[in-house]
């Protein structure tokens, strides 16, 4: 099985930064794993943020192109999102996920594993 416990979500100001870190674990969780984030705001679809593989290669979704940035650490499992600029459209809970393939992809279907999620909430 495979956990991801997502953490670092929070109420920050428009403008503002925040750093969210995905931690992977599980007996048969593989560093070769793309992963993602996704965030869902009350009432809407969950929505596409990034996606990761475990070389680096990265995309974004065009509303957060050039504010977001997405790493991993595949020596810690761990899968980061630093998140600046931000929009009070940017509030929602955040999740990620990973899927048991080695290339990325936008559609949440296609991800085989899902963290609890992580408020983040921008409001003056």
């Amino acid at each position: 099985q495979v956990q991801l416990v997502e953490s670092g979500g929070g109420l920050v100001q428009p403008g503002g930064s925040l750093r969210l870190s995905c931690a992977a674990s599980g007996r048969t969780f593989n560093v070769y794993y793309a992963m993602g984030w996704f965030r869902q705001a009350p009432g809407k679809e969950r929505e596409f943020v990034t996606a990761t593989t475990w070389t680096g290669s990265t995309y974004y979704a065009d509303s957060v192109k050039g504010r977001f940035t997405a790493s991993r650490d595949n020596a810690k499992n761990m899968m980061y999102l630093q998140m600046n600029n931000l929009k009070p459209e940017d509030t929602a809970v955040y999740y990620c996920a990973a899927r048991r393939s080695d290339s990325n992809s936008p559609d949440a279907r296609r991800y085989d594993y899902w963290g609890q999620g992580t408020q983040v909430t921008v409001s003056s």
